[in-house]
């Protein structure tokens, strides 16, 4: 089941059954993420990127979460499960999934969707049924490198610092300059997430959000992933965040876009 947002020349689709990930973004016809279950654009909760042998420490206690990229855990799990419709509309929508098994700790995630013709923002927000865990939210939209026609996305950005990657594709602790691409690294913006997608003679497409990291994924031909996060790859052992019963987690992303004059 899937549920339809419009607006103006904007067209949204969320597979809801499928992750509550966004299937499809058209805008003025034109498709923007790249096509397949697996892709599109997903909720990563509650962690986002690799964590580390799947474990993390909740105070004395330590969990172990299942390796679906070993030896790792990745992204969480609420990409692969159903949600459920909380509200929706012709231009906004709000979806629910309860933390369950194998997640130690009860809770629940809530997303929305506000669809207008020049953009989109996503909301996360968890919370606690119980005692407090640490967690993490962020997306991973799967953009087309090329919409079909013209020339490949040119992404911009100025990050304060890239996590320096160890061999087990984990951040060592260091921060370092950014290096150039290609890359599967995550960047410090201290001061927001602020990228931009650039496919010359067609569209621009701004990320923004006042998430301070982003993973960048441009290791694949079909597409670049530009990744707002709420901490690192790993971040549940090494910068742990707290749901408690009275401060939840909530973040939101902002994609803005205009369409630029043909070459």
């Amino acid at each position: 089941m899937s549920t339809q947002l419009s607006a103006g020349g904007a067209e949204l689709t969320v597979d809801q059954d499928n992750g509550c990930r966004i299937s499809s973004l058209r805008i003025d016809g034109t498709e923007v993420l790249r096509q397949g279950a697996h892709f599109g654009s997903f909720p990563m909760v509650p962690w986002c990127g690799r964590l580390g042998e799947g474990r993390f420490r909740n105070g004395a206690a330590v969990h172990q979460m299942p390796l679906n990229h070993p030896p790792h855990a990745l992204h969480g799990f609420a990409r692969d499960s159903a949600w459920r419709p909380a509200r929706t509309g012709s231009t906004e929508a709000s979806f629910c999934y309860d933390l369950t098994e194998p997640w130690p700790y009860p809770g629940r995630v809530t997303q929305t969707f506000e669809l207008t013709e020049d953009s989109l923002t996503l909301g996360l927000g968890i919370e606690t049924y119980g005692d407090s865990f640490p967690a993490q939210a962020g997306w991973h939209p799967w953009f087309l490198r090329n919409l079909g026609h013209g020339e490949d996305v040119v992404l911009g950005f100025e990050p304060a610092w890239q996590e320096e990657r160890g061999a087990d594709y984990l951040p060592t602790g260091r921060r370092i300059e950014p290096l150039p691409g290609p890359w599967d690294d995550c960047f410090g913006m201290p001061y927001g997430v602020d990228v931009t997608l650039t496919w010359p003679g067609a569209l621009e497409l701004k990320v923004t959000s006042r998430a301070e990291w982003v993973v960048v994924y441009d290791e694949q031909p079909e597409a670049v992933c530009v990744e707002p996060q709420t901490g690192p790859p790993n971040g549940l052992n090494t910068t742990p965040r707290l749901v408690t019963p009275v401060d939840p987690l909530e973040v939101t992303a902002t994609w803005t876009w205009r369409r630029l004059p043909a070459g």
